[in-house]
C-alpha cells in the first residue's frame, strides 16, 4: 500500500530563483525605455522576492486576512484593522524597494518641478520594480501605489506637502497609528467613491463645510461617506467632497496635529473576491477634520492626477500577474510527463506557452513605454502619449489579463486550481486579475478617457512618431498604422472607442516588439494580433511560429 503513495511525475516548487534576471522581456524594455539605469538595485529585489521565505510571507498575508476592530474591551472606539506579521514584512520590503513616493524625491531642497523624479528613469525604475514585486503579492501593493500617486497631487497644497513631502518619499515602512512627524515614513490612501454614484463621482454626497484656517490653510469638517476606502490605516487619505463651490479634493489625516484620531468611522471591510490581505473598507465621516487640496469646486481635476498614476499601476500589475502566471506554467509544464514526453514537449501546449508568453512580453513593453513617458513630464512628445497610452494601456492589458489566468492556470490542470501552498499561487492569481481592470476606472470609462486624449490635436502626430520606428517590419502593422490617423480623427462616438483602444494597443505593443524582441516574437505577434492567423483562444497561433525560441526566451530558469 505504501507503493502508491510514492509521489513522482510532480514538480518542485518554483522557488530561490531571481525574477529579474530570468525575464528577458523585461530586462529588454528596461534597456530600450532607460538606458541609462544601473539594474543593480532591480536585480537585488528580483533575488529577493523569489525568495521561499518571502513567497511564506505572501501566503501568509493572504491566509490570514486583516481583521477589523471597531472597539476597544472598554468601548471605546479604535477603528483599526489588525493585520498579520508577514502583510507589515512585506509592506517593509517594498517601501524598502522605493516603490512608494520614492520616485518622487529630489536632490535639492523646495518644492520639485512638476512630475519630475529625483533621477532620469526614475519611474521606469520604479515601475519595473513594481511589476517584480507583484509577482510574489499584488495584494498589499495598493497602499504603496496610493503613496505613490498621492505625493505629487498634494503640491496642491503648499503647506502639507512641505511637512509630508519627506516622510512620503521615504523608504522606511512603520505601521504605527500616530502622528506623522513621529513616524520615519508614511503611507497614503483615497476616497472618492460612494454608493450612489461609483465612477461617477459628481453624485457624490459627503458635504465639507468651512471650519477656518491654521497652518495648513483652509481647513473643513467633512460628514458622509465612501462606499470603497482602501487601505484605511494609511497615514492620510485624498478624498472628495462637496464643499460651497462643487466638488473638492481634500487631505484628510488619520491622526490630527494635535495627536487626537480624526472621525473616521470604519464600518466593516469588504469580502472581495481576491485582494486578501488588503483591507477594504466602508467608511464614514462623522465631522472629520481635512484641509483643501487646490481650489474648490476643482476636485476632479485635482484627484485624477492621482489616478492617472493608479491606473499606470493597474497596468504594471496585470502585467507582473501575467508574467508569473507564465513563469508557473512553464515552470509545471517542463517537469510534469504526459504520453510519454514533458508537457512542455508536445506540440498543442507548445503552442499555448508561446502564445502566452507573447502576450506577457508585449504587455511588458507597453506597461514600461507609459511608464517612461512620466519620467518626462515636459516633453512635447510624452505628454500626448501618457495621455493616450495611459487609458490604452490601462484598458487593453487589464481586459486580457483574466483570459490569460485562466489559461496559464489551465496548463497545470487540477493543481492550478488547488488553492493551498507551492502552486497554489496560480489559484490567488487569477481571483486577484479582476481587481485591475475594475479598480481605477472599468473599461467603458477608460474608452471614454481615450476619446477624450484622443481630440487634443497632437494626439495623431504623437501616435504617427511613436509608430514610425517599426514601418517596414510587418505588413500587418503597416496596414494598421497607416488606418490609425484617419479613425483618431473621426472618432466622435462612444461604441467605437473600446475598439479603437484595443487597436492602439496592438500598434503600440507590435512597434515596441519589434525594437525590443527578437524577431521570432515580432513576427508571431504581428501575424496573429494584427495579421488575423489567430483563432478566439490562446493556443491558436498559425503554422510557422517558432515557438521553441518565444518558449525558451520566455523561460524563467
Amino acid at each position: 500500500m505504501d507503493a502508491t503513495h510514492e509521489v513522482f511525475n510532480q514538480p518542485a516548487p518554483l522557488a530561490g530563483y531571481n525574477l529579474f534576471r530570468t525575464n528577458r522581456a523585461l530586462r529588454d524594455a528596461l534597456a530600450f525605455n532607460a538606458p541609462q539605469l544601473d539594474p543593480g538595485a532591480l536585480d537585488a529585489l528580483g533575488a529577493a522576492v523569489g525568495t521561499p521565505e518571502m513567497q511564506a510571507h505572501a501566503r501568509l498575508a493572504n491566509t490570514n486576512a486583516p481583521v477589523l476592530h471597531t472597539h476597544d474591551r472598554f468601548g471605546r472606539r479604535v477603528d483599526e484593522v489588525e493585520f498579520h506579521p508577514s502583510y507589515h514584512a512585506l509592506m517593509n520590503a517594498a517601501v524598502g524597494a522605493g516603490l512608494g513616493g520614492a520616485p518622487w524625491g529630489s536632490p535639492h531642497p523646495g518644492p520639485l518641478p512638476e512630475g519630475e523624479g529625483a533621477d532620469a528613469g526614475a519611474h521606469v525604475r520604479r515601475a519595473a520594480g513594481f511589476m517584480l514585486f507583484t509577482e510574489l503579492e499584488p495584494s498589499i501593493l495598493c497602499p504603496i501605489s496610493m503613496t505613490y500617486a498621492a505625493t505629487p497631487a498634494l503640491r496642491g497644497n503648499a503647506a502639507v506637502f512641505a511637512e509630508w513631502e519627506p516622510k512620503l518619499m521615504s523608504r522606511v515602512y512603520d505601521p504605527a497609528l500616530v502622528p506623522w512627524r513621529d513616524k520615519p515614513g508614511v503611507t497614503m490612501g483615497m476616497g472618492m467613491t460612494e454608493k450612489q454614484g461609483g465612477s461617477d463621482v459628481r453624485a457624490n454626497t459627503t458635504q465639507a463645510v468651512r471650519d477656518g484656517s491654521d497652518g495648513w490653510g483652509d481647513r473643513y469638517v467633512l460628514t458622509g461617506h465612501k462606499w470603497f476606502f482602501s487601505a484605511p490605516m494609511c497615514d492620510a487619505f485624498l478624498v472628495l467632497a462637496q464643499a460651497p463651490a462643487g466638488l473638492s479634493c481634500f487631505f484628510l489625516p488619520r491622526v490630527l496635529p494635535d495627536g487626537t484620531r480624526n472621525a473616521i468611522r470604519l464600518q466593516r471591510l469588504k469580502d472581495k473576491l481576491g485582494n486578501k490581505a488588503n483591507a477594504s473598507s466602508e467608511v464614514e465621516f462623522h465631522a472629520a477634520t481635512a484641509w483643501l487640496i487646490g481650489e474648490e469646486g476643482r476636485g476632479i481635476p485635482q484627484i485624477l492626477e492621482m489616478g492617472t498614476m493608479t491606473r499606470l499601476d493597474c497596468a504594471l500589475g496585470t502585467t507582473g500577474l501575467m508574467r508569473q502566471s507564465l513563469s508557473l506554467a512553464l515552470h509545471h509544464t517542463a517537469q510534469r510527463s504526459a504520453f510519454g514526453k514533458p508537457l512542455i514537449a508536445q506540440p498543442l501546449m507548445k503552442n499555448v506557452l508561446a502564445d502566452l508568453a507573447l502576450e506577457s512580453e508585449a504587455a511588458t513593453a507597453l506597461a514600461l513605454r507609459l511608464a517612461r513617458a512620466f519620467d518626462h513630464p515636459g516633453d512635447a512628445h510624452e505628454r500626448p502619449m501618457a495621455r493616450l497610452l495611459t487609458p490604452v494601456a490601462k484598458f487593453w492589458i487589464c481586459k486580457r489579463g483574466s483570459h490569460f489566468a485562466q489559461e496559464a492556470m489551465e496548463c497545470l490542470g487540477g493543481n492550478g486550481y488547488v488553492e493551498e501552498g507551492g502552486q497554489g499561487v496560480m489559484a490567488r492569481i487569477y481571483r486577484e486579475m479582476p481587481l485591475n481592470s475594475i479598480w481605477e476606472g472599468a473599461g467603458n470609462i477608460m474608452a471614454l478617457d481615450l476619446l477624450r486624449a484622443t481630440r487634443k490635436g497632437d494626439a495623431v502626430a504623437a501616435l504617427a512618431r511613436e509608430l514610425a520606428p517599426a514601418r517596414g517590419v510587418h505588413a500587418a502593422l503597416d496596414r494598421l498604422a497607416d488606418a490609425l490617423p484617419s479613425r483618431i480623427e473621426v472618432m466622435s462616438t462612444e461604441p467605437e472607442a473600446r475598439r479603437l483602444a484595443q487597436d492602439v494597443a496592438l500598434a503600440m505593443q507590435a512597434a515596441l516588439l519589434a525594437q525590443t524582441a527578437p524577431s521570432a516574437v515580432v513576427d508571431a505577434f504581428c501575424s496573429s494580433r494584427l495579421g488575423g492567423d489567430w483563432g478566439h483562444a490562446f493556443g491558436t497561433l498559425g503554422n510557422g511560429v517558432d515557438v521553441d525560441s518565444i518558449i525558451a526566451r520566455a523561460m524563467p530558469h
